[in-house]
């Protein structure tokens, strides 16, 4: 079983749906994976995905509503095979936290969509939840494809 962790910045827009969408599209494809979402912040910690996020995934058949809002730890790399960062600040933010010795791979996640582009934009800061929520879906179906 592959466990995955997807980060963002602060855990209620891109990850929290990343987590919902690669959860849904590895069991449509009967891959057996584990796949939960953090954020490198702590500020929302607790606090259920942002609303309009929640409505976007809601409009695709996604449900965001149980999850809840961690901060990424060290320890994350001992609990994850795979940890895919929403852009490159966060994976910045990951590999300072790495402990010594551990090698678990941290990637970005849009470079799966195979689009071109190195991030999943912020919908919480550029209103675009519909566009956030495409490119998630395309780069999680090539983060199935990889698992294949």
């Amino acid at each position: 079983m592959t466990r995955i962790l997807i980060v963002c910045l602060g855990n209620i827009c891109r990850s929290p749906t990343a987590e919902a969408v690669l959860r849904a599209k590895l069991d449509a494809a009967g891959i057996a994976g584990q796949v939960d979402s953090a954020g490198t912040g702590d500020w929302h910690v607790g606090d259920p995905p942002h609303p309009p996020m929640i409505r976007a995934a809601a409009k695709a058949g996604y449900d965001l509503t149980p999850l809840r809002a961690r901060q990424f730890t060290p320890a994350d790399f001992d609990a994850f095979d795979l940890i895919l960062a929403a852009d490159p600040a966060n994976l910045r933010d990951i590999e300072a936290q790495r402990p010594a010795g551990h090698a678990t791979p941290v990637r970005l996640l849009a470079p799966y969509a195979e689009t071109g582009t190195e991030e999943v934009p912020d919908p919480y800061y550029t209103k675009d939840f519909d566009g956030a929520l495409r490119l998630i879906e395309r780069a999680c179906d090539g983060v199935v494809a990889q698992l294949q």
